[in-house]
């Protein structure tokens, strides 16, 4: 039989949780640092760099990073600084905006797909919209999500607009999955069941019962989509097909700056760094989230 622990054990037991939970959400913490800044950047980006990001100095064309400008100059004497600071706005919205519309359109394909999985009907078999919904997604799911936004631009066009529904397109089959499959977990739980016998309309019973709770996981997943969209949103600017020149857009910096690789490293290292770091952030405060999700529904 074993001795029972001390409470000096149980002290240190509990100290070392705390610790590790400590040690475990400063990643978060830094993530979260990070996407205040980038929050100011898009809102008041005069604040943190209050020169034109358009504005020419050929004089000042390649300068490397100093005093005078910390990130260096681009070709045509642009501070890269201040382009990359006034650039959050776009590349970010993009990024938010196409996450919007793919979370959308999942909604509009997952939703009616969960209600009417394995459903049976009289005169019309319910089952038929999920098998058709789930075809088209598995189509869509058979394409890598960037090429299927190149093939949307294709036939679209490019441009800003087109750039934000080809990437939500290409997120969109992921969110619609995860939605279908809660909503078949949730039409039949014991509140729905409750909210029947209630009385509770079909419409009133989906507002408040089905949704919500089907999109706590998903708006967790969103975190994670904001990078991966940034990041997608980036790749179709440096290759000619997101926001034109000379707009201060990530993408379209990196694609200016690989033509001067060699004699000005600056012009694509610090463009590409704040796409890196994006990314990065939203994963690691997206995976933070979603462990306290799991937590708390443990």
């Amino acid at each position: 039989m074993s001795a029972p622990s001390s409470p000096v054990v149980r002290a240190g037991a509990v100290g070392l949780a705390r610790a590790s939970a400590a040690a475990g959400a400063l990643p978060a913490l830094v993530a979260a640092a990070v996407v205040v800044l980038l929050t100011a950047a898009v809102a008041v980006p005069g604040w943190l760099a209050p020169a034109d990001p358009l504005g020419i100095d050929p004089a000042s064309a390649f300068s490397a990073p100093g005093p005078g400008h910390v990130f260096g100059t681009d070709e045509s004497g642009r501070d890269v600084y201040t382009r990359i600071v006034h650039g959050a706005r776009d590349s970010l919205t993009i990024g938010v905006a196409a996450t919007g519309v793919g979370l959308g359109l999942a909604l509009l394909l997952g939703v009616p797909a969960g209600l009417t999985a394995g459903r049976r009907g009289r005169r019309v078999h319910p089952a038929w919209i999920d098998a058709s919904i789930s075809r088209v997604l598995e189509v869509l799911f058979a394409l890598p999500g960037l090429l299927l936004a190149l093939v949307f631009i294709a036939f679209a066009g490019p441009g800003v607009t087109t750039t934000v529904v080809a990437v939500g397109l290409s997120t969109a089959p992921g969110y619609a999955r995860i939605i279908r499959a809660q909503v078949v977990r949730l039409r039949d739980a014991e509140m729905v069941q409750a909210a029947r016998v209630l009385g509770r309309s079909r419409t009133r019973i989906l507002l408040r019962h089905l949704l919500p709770n089907a999109l706590g996981p998903v708006a967790v997943l969103a975190t994670l989509g904001v990078g991966q969209a940034v990041v997608w949103a980036s790749a179709l600017s440096f290759l000619g097909l997101g926001a034109p020149p000379p707009a201060p857009e990530w993408g379209a910096m990196l694609s200016a700056g690989r033509t001067y690789l060699t004699v000005a490293w600056w012009m694509t290292v610090f463009p590409g760094l704040a796409i890196v770091l994006v990314a990065a952030s939203a994963t690691v405060l997206g995976r933070w989230l979603q462990r306290r999700a799991e937590g708390i529904a443990a």
